[in-house]
């Protein structure tokens, strides 16, 4: 089969999705992680002829990052509005650096084509470089079938789902995420190679932005943050099945993120197969990163056998990984249940995106993160 990659969309791809340097961006002092001792039950087998791979006991594993105020304030100041329009999609990171790290394994420290079609060798150009592109309008009203299409409908979702801007090896990236709801007030849902590159290193000043773009570029203030959680086998080997990260945030001017643009249910062990509708903020061309959009349709199986994760047909581009995939979803008020995340796609079909099964050890890592 061919080589997967967390939301590479419109290249060669390859798997774990994080990148590569830009002059002038410094990642912040990392913090020890901690492996929670509990276990958490569950084995799977993937749709097709063989078992995925997947541990029989995924724990957790924790990572501390914008503890104190004054670590708050100084990841605020580093997001100026410069870096934050320089920053590149996650899934740039292994093409243009041979450092550590889940990308580097795979692709054995090599250069791959990049997004917007240089060929190997070539440096990535910043967002000014790149050409002109035609603009998505959003459709008068929503689909319930499409591969990307701008949002227009507002709602819960304008504002419940907005970018991730993240430091890791010294280069700034973006990615998706969506507020859930929680009882500490503070927790996005978003892909785990936009929190921690697979066995390589945590990202840091760790950002999110919510409804960026309805309004204002950060219409409801920004969120840092405090602690991040991903499951045990993505931390150990980056395996797609458990790509799913959940970050619990700091207060903006002392709110909370639920407080100030509302959350978004969330549902485990669903039945798999059905609509669903998947949003992001996908920034390669087509798409620049300043707008919400979604893809519509049915869900279906891995056709490979080699994960547990659906796919939807779905042509956004790199930087729309982590946005959250919603079922019992509501055109009309922007409210659904999210059930998955945008988190990769086979380098021979890039019109679909798929995204991992939400069963026990996501549940179990939404438990932990929502009381952090």
């Amino acid at each position: 089969m061919t080589l997967s990659t967390p939301m590479l969309a419109g290249a060669p791809l390859l798997a774990g999705l994080i990148g590569s340097a830009l002059v002038g961006a410094a990642p912040a002092p990392q913090q020890a992680e901690h492996p929670v001792t509990a276990p958490i039950a569950g084995s799977m087998t993937g749709p097709g002829t063989g078992p995925a791979s997947v541990a029989p006991q995924a724990g957790i594993v924790e990572h501390v990052a914008a503890r104190t105020p004054a670590d708050q304030q100084r990841v605020l100041d580093y997001w100026t509005p410069q870096r934050m329009a320089k920053a590149l999609p996650i899934e740039l990171l292994g093409l243009v650096t041979s450092g550590k790290g889940l990308l580097s394994d795979l692709t054995g420290g090599r250069v791959l084509p990049a997004l917007t079609g240089q060929t190997a060798g070539q440096a990535v150009p910043g967002r000014t470089a790149r050409t002109a592109v035609p603009r998505h309008h959003a459709a008068a009203a929503p689909s319930a079938s499409t591969v990307g299409t701008r949002w227009g409908s507002g709602g819960l979702v304008a504002r419940t789902t907005g970018r991730v801007f993240l430091t890791v090896a010294g280069a700034d990236f973006v990615c998706s995420a969506s507020t859930v709801k929680s009882a500490n007030k503070d927790l996005v849902v978003t892909a785990g190679h936009c929190v921690k590159d697979g066995a390589g290193e945590w990202a840091a000043n760790w950002t999110f932005v919510p409804g960026y773009g309805s309004g204002g570029k950060a219409p409801f203030g920004q969120y840092t943050a405090r602690r991040m959680f991903v499951p045990d086998p993505w931390s150990r080997s980056g395996d797609d099945n458990y790509d799913v990260g959940m970050v619990a945030l700091a207060t903006s001017r002392g709110r909370h993120v639920a407080d100030v643009v509302g959350t978004q249910e969330i549902a485990f062990n669903a039945p798999r197969g059905g609509q669903a509708y998947g949003f992001g903020y996908p920034a390669d061309p087509p798409y620049d990163g300043g707008h919400l959009v979604y893809c519509a349709g049915r869900l279906r199986n891995d056709p490979h056998g080699q994960t547990r994760d659906q796919g939807l047909g779905c042509a956004m581009t790199a930087g729309s990984s982590g946005g959250p995939w919603m079922t019992t979803f509501n055109a009309a008020t922007g409210r659904g249940t999210i059930t998955s995340l945008s988190s990769f796609k086979y380098s021979d079909d890039q019109r679909t995106m798929y995204g991992p099964y939400f069963g026990d050890a996501a549940k179990a890592l939404y438990t932990m993160a929502g009381r952090a």
